[in-house]
């Protein structure tokens, strides 16, 4: 499994690097298969919140994961505030790197992901199919 290493200096915004950086790969999608590093702020959305959270603080990521297509990425994340305390949620934009972040993505040849609506859940959902010899070609 051909994997993609990221490391992403200060200031950087997490998911929109990852986007980048997936999207700029033949594949254009796969899997995070893990992230840490620290952040000057965080925007989370908890479970079952309309809306996202915007942490503004000193935060340590302890988990990344989730999946990336050309329509966009479902990440989630925890992360731990100066005092231990941890928070987790679906990472949105606007997730500045502090120090660093380390980030390693698995890139699946054979696989093409992407996102489609989905009538039970009522979002894009993410929709696995085999490529085929010509996509895998290009």
């Amino acid at each position: 499994m051909p994997t993609l290493p990221l490391r992403l200096p200060p200031a950087c915004d997490l998911r929109r690097e990852i986007e980048q950086a997936v999207g700029a790969r033949p594949e254009q999608g796969g899997f995070v298969l893990s992230g840490i590093g620290s952040l000057t702020q965080a925007n989370l959305r908890f479970a079952a919140a309309e809306s996202s959270t915007l942490l503004v603080e000193p935060l340590e990521v302890l988990s990344l994961a989730g999946s990336v297509t050309p329509e966009g990425a479902h990440l989630h994340a925890s992360v731990s505030t100066a005092s231990g305390r941890v928070l987790g949620g679906h990472l949105g934009y606007g997730c500045l790197v502090r120090t660093t972040a380390e980030v390693l993505i698995a890139v699946l040849p054979e696989w093409k992901l992407s996102r489609e609506h989905d009538a039970a859940s009522g979002y894009k959902e993410l929709v696995i199919s085999r490529r085929s010899d010509r996509d895998v070609e290009q």
